[in-house]
């Protein structure tokens, strides 16, 4: 019985691999979009719809796997945690189209810097899942981007609510765009914190 568990368990490692590289490549295609200024919204979409089915993938093994490789609860919440990352993304990208930005502000464009590394520290912690090898120093890089976006938006609010020859449609539109870049990175910040704490508990 044991012997039938355990390639569901090793599953497990490979869809969240699957995951992480989703997310890096999401991310990737956003600061595109923010630093051409132009939507790459189809593409995006393609990701999302990507990430969903294994996020769908992961759900449905762990509601048939009895030994998993950890907490039931933990997967499932790592695995929500690294969709909703894809599907923030994918929002920016469908708002930059919708709200048919041609010129990106230029704190939008150095939040959008920060994104693609990001998705590569959470790309690598999870290709180091089993293990949690170099899994401190990959959070830690996550939590100080998340810290610098943070301080790039609010700065960017800062600008807009003192631009005097801003109209409302465009500051309306500019805090929308800078509220859903930095809930991204606040969703990669989850993200991590959810990888801290299955690397305590399986420590």
């Amino acid at each position: 019985m044991r012997l039938s568990l355990v390639p569901q368990e090793r599953r497990f490692y490979e869809l969240f691999r699957q995951q992480g590289q989703l997310v890096s490549e999401s991310l990737t295609e956003l600061s595109r979009a923010l630093l051409e200024g132009r939507s790459r919204h189809a593409r995006l979409r393609d990701l999302e719809h990507a990430c969903d089915e294994v996020t769908r993938q992961i759900y449905e093994l762990a509601h048939r796997t009895f030994v998993a490789p950890m907490d039931h609860e933990d997967i499932l919440l790592l695995a929500s945690g690294l969709d909703d990352i894809v599907d923030l993304a994918e929002e920016v990208s469908d708002k930059l189209e919708l709200y048919r930005v041609g010129q990106v502000r230029e704190p939008a464009r150095a939040a959008g810097e920060c994104l693609p590394a990001a998705g590569q520290h959470l790309q690598s912690a999870l290709d180091h899942l089993e293990g949690f090898d170099g899994m401190y120093e990959r959070l830690a890089a996550v939590y100080r981007l998340e810290e610098e976006v943070d301080r790039i938006t609010r700065e960017g609010l800062g600008q807009l609510f003192a631009d005097e020859g801003l109209s409302a449609a465009e500051l309306i539109k500019w805090k929308d765009l800078y509220d859903l870049i930095e809930a991204t990175m606040d969703a990669c910040e989850d993200v991590a914190n959810a990888l801290q704490t299955i690397s305590i508990k399986n420590a």
